[in-house]
């Protein structure tokens, strides 16, 4: 009995590790459309990211800026030659449907830092908002 138990206690372990693993890796999809999409001026691959509501908020030139993500890229990304930028994932942090993501975005001469909070909607794991940050280097 003891034995079954053991076993029974270890596959659930095994599984719900792999299930965590499974939506790191959403996750980290998810994102990876918003970066790679920025990265070759591709609207519709980082469009995949963000869920249609999603908010944008950041500290701009006339102070504290809110507006919808997806019509902010929409008016300003347009099609040309790949971005002169390096990328990174820095962390990504998962609780039940809920997580967030720091990522760095590294131009010539500043860098973005970006704080994505994203929710598991029906499956998929959404941007619902995004704070930044501008760092001059």
């Amino acid at each position: 009995m003891i034995q079954k138990l053991s076993v029974f206690f270890l596959a659930m372990v095994t599984f719900g590790t792999l299930q965590a693993q499974s939506d790191y890796q959403l996750v980290e999809q998810t994102v990876n459309y918003y970066l790679d999409g920025g990265t070759n001026n591709d609207f519709e691959t980082l469009k995949k990211a963000f869920h249609e509501t999603a908010t944008m908020k950041f500290i701009g030139k006339e102070g504290y800026t809110e507006v919808n993500a997806i019509e902010f890229f929409g008016k300003g990304m347009k099609p040309g030659p790949k971005q002169d930028r390096q990328t990174r994932i820095a962390d990504i942090t998962i609780a039940g449907n809920a997580a967030n993501a720091r990522l760095e975005i590294e131009y010539p001469t500043f860098t973005f830092i970006d704080f994505m909070n994203l929710l598991k909607i029906d499956g998929e794991w959404k941007i619902v908002s995004k704070i930044f940050y501008r760092k001059v280097d």
